[in-house]
């Protein structure tokens, strides 16, 4: 059984697991997905871990390309993922429409849950987004932060107190289960990341690896990766 292996940043991991069972189905093959955050995902390319596809953001794979780890050329967007915030299924919604609303409801939070805030793309802004605030040192012993924002969002839904609020990529908020979606973060803290896909210059990338490629970036799945939070890239990269 041919084995398509992914590594993958962590706001992909809904649209693979999407496709992957029924391109199994058809292809007869298997896809071997690990997600982590976009930072230990970057680096275990760089340490040449073997795979054939990689999923990061697309200034991520534009430097793994100059260092020849991928196949420049392969490099496909996949679409654009806004940062969001999320609560426990069941809690009252914030309101976050704006800066101000924001500072009122992140001070309100019992928890504050957020991938990695030193390797993970959504971390890395929302630790930002508190300083700027005002709130970080207040706020630090209420954060719960995690390898990736999956798990974050898991421990949210899994353990949260009432009123916890997370904050991560939409596209993780959305995947999990236990947690709701409810607001992109507003100007001016807004992040929005172009995810990219490029296959590996491993001699053994296989066609089903090339073909599952396509599948996740092609007309067929445009409908399943905007269900799944990404938006729309406007033009093709070049």
């Amino acid at each position: 059984m041919e084995v398509v292996r992914i590594l993958s940043a962590g706001a992909a991991k809904g649209l693979v697991q999407a496709l992957a069972g029924p391109f199994e189905a058809e292809r007869g093959s298997r896809v071997d997905a690990t997600f982590d955050s976009a930072g230990a995902i970057s680096n275990a390319v760089v340490a040449r871990t073997a795979c054939d596809l990689v999923i990061l953001p697309a200034a991520m794979l534009d430097t793994l390309a100059v260092q020849a780890l991928i196949d420049g050329e392969t490099i496909a967007a996949l679409g654009r993922v806004p940062t969001g915030i999320a609560i426990r299924s069941g809690d009252a919604s914030p309101d976050v429409h704006d800066a101000d609303a924001l500072r009122a409801a992140l001070g309100r939070a019992s928890e504050l849950y957020c991938p990695d805030t030193s390797r993970s793309t959504a971390g890395i802004h929302f630790a930002g987004v508190l300083r700027t605030l005002g709130l970080h040192e207040k706020l630090s012993p209420r954060l719960r932060a995690y390898a990736n924002g999956a798990q974050a969002m898991a421990a949210l839904a899994a353990n949260g107190a009432a009123g916890a609020i997370g904050c991560t990529q939409v596209t993780e908020i959305l995947y999990t289960p236990g947690v709701l979606f409810v607001a992109v973060l507003p100007p001016p803290f807004e992040l929005t990341t172009l995810y990219a896909l490029a296959v590996t210059n491993s001699v053994r990338a296989s066609a089903d690896a090339r073909a599952f490629a396509e599948r996740l970036t092609g007309p067929s799945s445009q409908l399943v990766r905007r269900a799944g939070g990404f938006l729309d890239h406007p033009a093709p990269r070049s």
